[in-house]
């Protein structure tokens, strides 16, 4: 997630009452999304993926919002991303995941 942007509550804890903890994960993140490789559309669009095969329909959303909104990441383009999780992970996976992509 670029510009220190992090899903989930509990990162606003992290961030007020353990700094030190929280630059580390700031530091993880820009390690992890560097481009080098691959680009940081192609690495969001994996992230997108894994959210999906998990089936958690919060991450699921903000990851298609944020790569929708920061890269303008296309819903074709998660679709094809969804037609893989429903390879490895099946339909309920998938289906929810196409549910929310619909929605939005």
């Amino acid at each position: 997630m670029k510009n220190e942007v992090f899903f989930g509550e509990g990162m606003k804890v992290v961030k007020e009452k353990y700094p030190d903890l929280y630059d580390v994960i700031v530091k993880l993140n820009d390690t992890v999304f560097t481009g080098k490789t691959l680009d940081y559309k192609t690495q969001k669009l994996i992230a997108i993926g894994i959210v999906a095969s998990k089936c958690d329909e919060v991450a699921i959303e903000k990851q298609m919002k944020s790569a929708m909104k920061e890269l303008g990441i296309t819903k074709e383009e998660i679709a094809d991303v969804l037609r893989v999780v429903l390879l490895t992970s099946g339909m309920p996976a998938f289906t929810k995941a196409m549910k929310i992509l619909e929605k939005l």
